[in-house]
């Protein structure tokens, strides 16, 4: 039997067992990564393949070894466990499934755990490298107990000008009016920075910021698999997570603005306007999606 959901896990005890589910989805991600791929599609072009699946059902296996009635949310599963329990487990077992399927070095095997809503513990692995020598690193964060990659602690950069920083975004699939600001936000920040990214994976695009090798992420309409363990990576380090108009962020939100902190308002200047001209127009960003029952104190 694994450890009931009332009352707090040791954060010792909850981290290892977060690095060792996500150790344990990278190692399938790992073992798949150079093989043909089994594709299959949720939408148009939103892929899923078999190993996203195994994954997902190879951290499953540990989670339920150690916490056998957390309540737990799947990218692929959905939904499981008890509902009353105070624990949530946000999985994406392949984060940035479409470069994984083109072999593009960007994708990672994301798990975060939320304490009554709040972010408790993380660990994203991310794959780096290529075709022909792939490997990886392991991103990883308890409240109150810093971020570290591959055991040593990490922090943001310091960098406090828009101009001189690299940025970072995300697109959905959905090519609608949150989709059609942020092409007006990329051409913005474009302009004005030293460049922005799309690289495809938002667990990997927050944990870059965690790292200080970019200064900020933005995107609309994630889900809370793509976010639990890169916020609280990045909070960690040392830096800032908000709503993209500016207002207090949680796991259950549809939009997300991380960076170091120290440029965090100069770009809220730039991309709240937009975003609260969205909400008036009837897009509603907070809370999407909370699991029926769960007590969050958020």
């Amino acid at each position: 039997m694994g450890a009931k959901s009332t009352g707090p896990i040791s954060p010792n005890h909850l981290i290892e067992v977060v690095k060792t589910a996500a150790k344990t989805g990278a190692q399938v991600v790992m073992d798949a990564v150079n093989k043909p791929r089994n594709i299959t599609y949720k939408g148009l072009t939103d892929l899923v393949t078999e190993t996203d699946k195994m994954s997902e059902a190879a951290i499953l296996e540990v989670v339920k070894k150690n916490f056998d009635d957390h309540l737990i949310l799947g990218e692929e599963g959905g939904i499981i466990g008890d509902a009353a329990s105070d624990y949530l487990w946000c999985i994406d077992p392949l984060d940035g499934t479409t470069n994984f399927a083109h072999g593009y070095p960007s994708f990672a095997v994301s798990v975060g755990v939320l304490y009554r809503g709040n972010p408790a513990a993380a660990a994203v692995v991310e794959f780096v490298g290529g075709p022909m020598c792939w490997n990886t690193r392991i991103f990883s964060a308890t409240a109150g107990g810093g971020a570290f990659c591959n055991g040593e602690r990490i922090q943001v950069s310091a960098t406090n000008q828009v101009e001189r920083s690299l940025l970072v975004t995300g697109f959905g699939y959905d090519h609608d009016d949150a989709w059609a600001t942020n092409i007006d936000l990329f051409k913005e920040f474009t302009d004005v920075s030293r460049g922005v990214r799309r690289l495809g994976a938002a667990s990997v695009d927050m944990c870059h910021v965690a790292l200080g090798i970019v200064e900020a992420y933005w995107e609309y309409r994630l889900k809370p698999w793509d976010m639990a363990a890169g916020v609280l990576i990045v909070e960690e380090a040392g830096g800032a997570v908000t709503r993209m108009d500016g207002g207090k962020f949680c796991v259950f939100d549809r939009s997300v603005l991380v960076s170091n902190g120290a440029l965090h308002a100069k770009l809220l200047e730039k991309i709240g306007p937009p975003t609260e001209k969205l909400k008036n127009n009837g897009i509603d960003f907070s809370l999407w999606y909370k699991p029926k029952d769960y007590r969050a104190d958020v």
